[in-house]
């Protein structure tokens, strides 16, 4: 089966289609998600299940994108399909007083996910490069230090058993448009629209260059970057979902042994 590729040396992302849809169509990418929906499953319990007997592995799945993205629908269509146990969802907004104290990426680590869980970060430590960037929240100095810092996080993570996967979710700046006017005539979409989403847009451009630098900085083989088309929910769906039951596959976990005799123990329970 067809899935995205990764961000890797010479990567262009203005070179990305953010209306493409390569490798699919809309029919077979939901029968594949429906197909697959009980494999995905199976593997998140036996990975639950493996850090049940100590197992120390995880996932960790980075959702970035500009505003209506879908990292929304990732997270209810995609994500959903795991049991909720076996999942934690943090999403990151404005960094607080006391989040601003500590270093970019104090809050992150207070997140991550625990053995035997997936954990998605609906935005993450990647705003430090991105808005930091763009609205120069940070020295030029001291973003070129946050990349560093993210590939030693992330490179830490993966060899203390953490699987991380980041997904870009790449949309178009019509399509973009057309979902901020979609919040701004439904009144029950209003709640979801932020007038500051306007203000971002207006630096369209120059988030598009952080982002460019942001792959090509920390794209690595221990915590790669996929850029995911967003114009088509459907295939921006179907992209994630390949990548995480990938990253599962990956992982492999297996069922844990009993700790005990089943023989004698099904003897007991017959005899009571």
């Amino acid at each position: 089966m067809n899935a995205p590729a990764r961000v890797e040396a010479g990567f262009r992302l203005s070179e990305v289609d953010p209306g493409g849809t390569p490798g699919i169509d809309k029919s077979d990418a939901e029968r594949e998600m429906a197909d697959s929906a009980e494999a995905f499953s199976d593997l998140q319990e036996r990975l639950f299940a493996e850090s049940r007997a100590g197992g120390t592995r995880a996932v960790l799945l980075v959702l970035q994108g500009m505003d209506t993205a879908g990292k929304g629908g990732i997270l209810r269509h995609v994500v959903g399909l795991a049991d909720p146990q076996g999942v934690r969802i943090t999403a990151f907004k404005a960094p607080t007083e006391e989040e601003r104290a500590h270093d970019f990426l104090w809050r992150i680590e207070r997140a991550l996910p625990d053995p035997g869980l997936i954990g998605v970060f609906d935005r993450s430590h990647y705003e430090d490069v991105l808005i930091g960037r763009v609205r120069a929240l940070a020295s030029p100095a001291e973003i070129e230090r946050r990349y560093e810092a993210i590939r030693e996080f992330e490179a830490g993570l993966a060899a203390g058993g953490t699987l991380v996967r980041k997904v870009m979710l790449h949309l178009s700046r019509d399509e973009q448009k057309a979902r901020l006017q979609e919040r701004l005539d439904r009144p029950d979409k209003h709640w979801k629209f932020n007038p500051g989403d306007i203000d971002e847009r207006e630096l369209w451009d120059e988030y598009q260059a952080a982002y460019q630098l942001a792959l090509e900085r920390t794209s690595t083989p221990e915590a790669p970057w996929f850029v995911v088309p967003a114009d088509k929910k459907w295939f921006a769906r179907w992209g994630v979902h390949r990548i995480l039951l990938d990253a599962l596959r990956e992982l492999d976990p297996q069922w844990p042994p009993a700790d005990f005799d089943v023989d004698e123990q099904k003897a007991r329970l017959a005899a009571s």
